[in-house]
C-alpha cells in the first residue's frame, strides 16, 4: 500500500498550486467554452505551461494538470478522433512536467524537485454546466464507470507522480472510482465537494466517503477541494475520523459560488488570510494544502512563506 511518505520522505506536508483556469483567465485567456482550461491544450499549449510555472515560482511543490475538463467526448466535438483526445489529455501531463523542467533549470542544485499530479475531473465536469457542484447525478453507476474506465489508464500512463480526483459531489461516482483505482499503478488522492461541515454535495456524510478509501491500496490522501474554506477545519476532522491512516488533501476556493448558466463565480469571496489558514489546516491534520479556483499565486506565495517560518507573525517580512 503506497502512503505519502514514499511521495514525500521528509513527513511533510506538500504544498498545491492554485487554480489552474483562474491563473489562465488572469492572464487573458478565454475559457469560455465547454472544455474550459482544456481547450487550451489543443490551442496553446504555452500558454498552460507559463501558468503553472507561476505557480511553481510561488513555492507550489505540486502542479494539477490541465486534465480536470478533458475527455475524448469533449474533444470528439471539435472533430478530433478518440486517439488525438487522449492525446491531448496526455499532453496536459507532459505540460506540467516542461514546466517543472524548467522551473529546476532556474533553481539551485538541490532543491526538492515538485510533483505533477494528474487532474482526474468528476463526470459533472464534463457536462460544463456546474453538475459537480449540485450533488446528486441524474446517470446511473454504468455510465459513470464508462466515462472513468476510458479515462483513468490514459492518466495512469502519462507519467505523472499522482492522480487528483477530485471536486467529487456525487458517493455513487466515489465508489465507482473506489474500484477503477485498484487497477492503475499510480498513487492517487480523492477529494470531495461539499456543501456544509459534514457533507459532501449529494448530502453524503464525508466521514463515509473517507471510510470507504480507508484502506484501498493505491489512494494515499483523502480530502476537499472546491470547497468554502470557511468548512475545512471541520472537515479535515471528518476526514481523519472516517480514515485515520491516510493524509488528508485540503485545497478550497476563495468562498465564492459557480454560476452555471453565466459561467462565472458570484458572490463574495471569504476574506481568507491563505498564510493562517494554511497554518490552520496544517495544525489540524493536513498534509496536502493548497487552493482551487479563485486562488492564485499570491495566495500560495502567503502559505509558502507561511509553512517555512511558521513562527514568524503574519505581515513580518524579515
Amino acid at each position: 500500500m503506497k502512503r505519502l511518505d514514499d511521495l514525500v520522505p521528509d513527513g511533510g506536508t506538500l504544498l498545491l498550486d492554485g487554480g489552474l483556469a483562474t491563473r489562465l483567465e488572469a492572464r487573458g485567456h478565454d475559457l469560455s467554452s465547454h472544455l474550459w482550461s482544456a481547450a487550451l491544450l489543443r490551442d496553446n499549449p504555452d500558454a498552460i505551461v507559463e501558468a503553472h510555472l507561476d505557480h511553481l515560482r510561488a513555492g507550489a511543490d505540486c502542479i494539477i494538470s490541465a486534465s480536470y475538463q478533458a475527455s475524448q467526448e469533449g474533444f470528439m466535438t471539435l472533430g478530433l478522433s478518440a486517439f488525438e483526445a487522449d492525446r491531448l489529455i496526455t499532453s496536459s501531463i507532459e505540460l506540467a512536467r516542461q514546466a517543472r523542467a524548467r522551473f529546476l533549470a532556474e533553481q539551485p542544485a538541490g532543491r526538492r524537485q515538485p510533483l505533477v499530479a494528474a487532474s482526474c475531473g468528476p463526470w459533472g465536469a464534463v457536462q460544463a454546466d456546474g453538475s459537480e457542484y449540485q450533488g446528486r447525478y441524474p446517470v446511473d453507476a454504468t455510465a459513470l464507470r464508462d466515462f472513468h474506465y476510458h479515462r483513468l489508464p490514459v492518466l495512469d500512463e502519462a507519467g505523472a507522480d499522482l492522480i487528483a480526483c477530485e471536486t467529487l459531489p456525487d458517493h455513487v461516482e466515489a465508489q465507482v472510482l473506489h474500484d477503477l483505482l485498484k487497477l492503475v499503478s499510480t498513487p492517487a488522492w480523492v477529494s470531495f465537494t461539499c456543501k456544509d461541515e459534514r457533507h459532501i454535495r449529494d448530502g453524503t456524510p464525508l466521514r463515509d466517503m473517507a471510510s470507504l478509501f480507508a484502506d484501498h491500496p493505491r489512494v494515499v490522501a483523502v480530502g476537499v477541494n472546491c470547497t468554502d474554506p470557511a468548512l475545512v477545519t471541520a472537515l479535515i476532522a471528518e476526514v481523519r475520523a472516517g480514515a485515520p491512516n491516510k493524509a488528508v488533501v485540503v485545497y478550497p476556493n476563495s468562498g465564492e459560488v459557480y454560476d452555471a448558466g453565466e459561467k462565472g463565480w458570484t458572490g463574495h469571496a471569504d476574506p481568507t488570510d491563505w498564510a493562517a489558514s494554511t497554518l490552520a489546516w496544517s495544525a489540524a491534520g493536513a498534509r496536502l494544502l493548497g487552493g482551487c479556483c479563485r486562488v492564485g499565486p499570491d495566495d500560495i506565495a502567503a502559505a509558502r512563506a507561511a509553512l517555512d517560518h511558521p513562527n514568524r507573525p503574519v505581515g513580518d517580512p524579515n
